[in-house]
């Protein structure tokens, strides 16, 4: 039994604790963006997915991902309830159970991420269920596929930290909701305007500042591979940020906070499969690459009419798409394994094959059963909120709840649960009218 590792073990304790606080980060990010009037919906979504997702996890989903193999599709099932791991020691220098709790955060943010191509109309009851059906059927066996002992992983495919299996994955599930939900009341006719860029901007710092244990840790040590990643992921980001509001700027003739978030995250999708693969130079164009080419992806959804309300397909379906087939082009050998030379490094063409393949292969399978669930559950349940509670506010209708109280007593929520009143404030003569609609 191979000795433990101290310093690895300190390192990716610390990373499984940055990769949760990204689904939080996640939330704010996402609720930033909704109206006002859907930001608890939203943010509930990501919340319900980490307690669902992890408990799954431990039943039977690290078992599918991680307990041996049968033939290239599926893990065993040897570990049901991450039983026998208490005793099962180390595997490079790393306590089982702290691989598993490293990749349970995994498994959490990607089901997450699927929730902002729903937002404002989708009931939390079905999604919770499309929740715990789509990790079943695609995040857990694609998850082996990739890292696991899988065929893809197995065939050569490099996806370091999730481009394949995380953000394609979740991308390709999020347009096949869109397109089983349909499109929000008003759209694309009516603006749908973030609520709070600040909250949208401290996501997305969140989400930053926690990649670097998504990516970094994915070394499993504290190595030369961990220090590559964080560098890389850095540079990736920042070229993307400049390269999405470049094309703001041409476009529309301003930059955005919105659009500067929007390509920090393209940046760090783009990045997550080729972070230990490329240099930092490799990673700066990498980033600029997707950040320009995501922004330009927006406007598919006008294009097609699929209402993807927060982009995830722009920028984690297209950003995974551009990161995991740029390592065919910027793979320098002596990071990715011997023959893995990219193209602008004097390799052939057959890693860009390969990446192809992989790309292919999830986005189709967790398309199509990403679909199918999603079809059901809107047959025979109702996945799709009503008219009327789109209109007035999906968070009062599903949660009996409101992000902000503009009333002038004030007191709800916990005030209200524990019965205290809130004190009225003095009546005055009314001078002028006030409006009563709020932004959102």
């Amino acid at each position: 039994m191979p000795e433990l590792d101290s310093g690895a073990t300190a390192w990716i304790l610390t990373s499984a604790a940055l990769v949760l606080l990204m689904t939080p980060g996640l939330a704010l990010f996402y609720g930033g963006m909704t109206r006002s009037k859907s930001v608890l919906n939203m943010m509930m979504m990501s919340f319900g997915a980490i307690g669902l997702v992890s408990l799954l996890w431990v039943f039977y989903g690290y078992s599918i991902a991680f307990s041996g193999d049968l033939g290239g599709v599926t893990g065993d099932l040897a570990a049901l309830g991450l039983r026998g791991m208490l005793e099962s020691g180390t595997e490079g220098g790393l306590p089982d159970l702290l691989f598993a709790g490293f990749q349970l955060m995994f498994a959490v943010i990607t089901v997450a991420l699927i929730s902002g191509a729903i937002a404002d109309r989708a009931r939390f009851g079905p999604w919770l269920l499309f929740a715990g059906l789509w990790a079943t059927l695609v995040y857990f066996p694609v998850a082996h596929w990739v890292w696991g002992g899988g065929w893809i992983g197995e065939l050569g495919v490099l996806d370091f930290a999730g481009g394949t299996a995380v953000h394609i994955n979740a991308g390709a599930a999020a347009l096949a909701l869109a397109l089983v939900l349909g499109r929000r009341v008003g759209w694309p006719k009516d603006k749908f305007k973030p609520h709070n860029l600040p909250m949208m901007l401290l996501g997305a710092a969140l989400l930053w500042f926690g990649w670097f244990g998504f990516n970094a840790g994915s070394a499993g040590a504290a190595d030369g591979a961990a220090a590559v990643s964080l560098i890389n992921t850095q540079v990736a980001a920042a070229a993307a940020v400049l390269g999405w509001i470049v094309v703001e700027r041409l476009r529309d003739g301003r930059p955005t906070t919105l659009g500067a978030a929007s390509g920090a995250i393209a940046g760090l999708v783009g990045i997550t499969p080729a972070c230990a693969f490329l240099e930092p130079l490799g990673a700066i164009a990498l980033g600029a690459i997707t950040g320009a080419v995501c922004a330009l992806a927006v406007g598919l959804k006008y294009t097609f009419k699929y209402d993807d309300s927060l982009d995830v397909v722009a920028v984690h379906m297209v950003g995974g798409i551009i990161g995991s087939l740029l390592i065919g082009f910027l793979a320098v050998e002596v990071l990715a394994g011997a023959g893995n030379d990219g193209l602008f490094y004097g390799g052939g063409i057959e890693l860009l094959g390969l990446q192809a393949v992989g790309v292919v292969a999830v986005l189709v399978y967790s398309f199509v059963v990403a679909y199918v669930i999603g079809f059901a559950i809107e047959k025979t349940i109702g996945f799709r909120t009503s008219t009327d509670a789109e209109v007035e506010g999906i968070d009062n209708a599903e949660h009996a709840e409101s992000a902000y109280e503009f009333s002038s007593t004030g007191g709800g929520g916990a005030f209200a649960a524990a019965g205290i009143a809130a004190t009225a404030a003095p009546k005055s003569e009314p001078t002028e009218p006030v409006g009563e609609k709020v932004a959102g």
